[in-house]
C-alpha cells in the first residue's frame, strides 16, 4: 500500500509504504479469470514449441562416448555451421573450430520428433555464441586442458589424438597441424569466454566478437534445415589403446 500526503506548498510526497508477503506455492488457489486470460497464449506457445522440425532415429546423449559424444558433436557442429556465415559476414574471417562445455548440455534428445522445445530442453540457458581470437600457444593450452579434464567437451573442426600415455600425439585444426605462429578463431559461448567451467585460456583472447546469436536459436535454425538428425561418436577426440 502506498500513502501520499499533500504538503503546505501543494506538492505531494510519499509518507508511507506497506505491504505483505504473498507465498506462491501449491496452496495458492487457481484463479479462473487469470486462467481464461492466459490459456490462449499458453496454447499458442505450446503449439509453436511442439511443432515438428526434424527427426532423430535414436537417442542422442552426452554420455555415449568417453572423449566425444553424439550430443556434444551435434551441438558443436551446429554452432560451427550456423555461426560461421554470421562471423564471416561481419569480419571477412572464417571460424576455425568450436569448443563448448559438456555441462552446458542439459538433456538428451529422445528418439522421435525434434521440436523447438527440444532445443529449450537441451540448452535452457541464454548463452550466445562468441568468437575468440587465440594464439597457437593458447590453443595448445586449450588442448592440454581438454586432455586433463576427463570430460567429453564438445568440439568441431578440431582433432585431438592422445597416445597410450595420455600425451597429445595429434593436434589438428581443419585437418592441418597446429601452427604456433598463427592465430585461430574459436567459436564458444559467452559463459566460457569469461572463464566459466575453468576454461581460463579464453582470457588470453586477443579479440572477441559477439555474434548476438543464441546457441538455442542456432539449434532451432539447424533443425529447420534438416530432415533427420543422426550424429555419432567419431574420431575428433580419441585416445589410442
Amino acid at each position: 500500500m502506498l500513502i501520499s500526503t499533500s504538503c503546505k506548498d501543494g506538492s505531494i510526497g510519499l509518507s508511507k509504504v506497506s505491504g505483505k508477503e504473498v507465498l506462491i506455492d501449491a496452496t495458492l488457489k487457481k484463479s479462473d479469470s487469470i486462467e481464461a486470460f492466459v490459456s490462449p497464449y499458453r496454447q499458442r506457445v505450446d503449439e509453436i514449441l511442439d511443432s515438428t522440425l526434424a527427426y532423430s532415429p535414436y537417442i542422442i546423449s552426452k554420455t555415449d562416448g568417453d572423449l566425444n559424444s553424439s550430443a556434444g558433436n551435434l551441438m558443436a557442429d551446429i554452432v560451427f555451421s550456423e555461426a560461421n556465415p554470421i562471423f564471416k559476414a561481419r569480419t571477412g574471417k572464417e571460424i576455425d573450430f568450436v569448443l563448448l562445455n559438456h555441462g552446458g548440455i542439459r538433456a538428451m534428445i529422445s528418439k522421435g520428433n525434434i521440436s523447438p522445445r527440444t532445443a529449450y530442453e537441451v540448452m535452457p540457458f541464454e548463452n550466445s555464441i562468441v568468437v575468440a581470437e587465440l594464439t597457437g600457444a593458447s590453443v595448445l593450452k586449450m588442448a592440454s586442458f581438454l586432455r586433463d579434464s576427463g570430460r567429453a567437451h564438445p568440439i568441431s573442426g578440431l582433432q585431438i589424438i592422445l597416445d597410450k600415455k595420455n600425451q597429445i600425439e595429434t593436434l589438428k585444426i581443419q585437418g592441418h597441424p597446429l601452427d604456433p605462429s598463427k592465430t585461430y578463431y574459436v567459436a564458444t559461448s559467452n559463459y566460457l569466454i569469461s572463464g566459466g567451467d575453468q576454461m581460463g585460456f579464453f582470457k588470453d583472447a586477443t579479440r572477441v566478437v559477439n555474434t548476438d546469436y543464441l546457441i538455442r536459436n542456432a539449434m532451432i535454425d539447424y533443425f529447420k534445415k534438416v530432415d533427420t538428425i543422426a550424429p555419432t561418436v567419431d574420431d575428433r577426440f580419441i585416445k589410442l589403446q
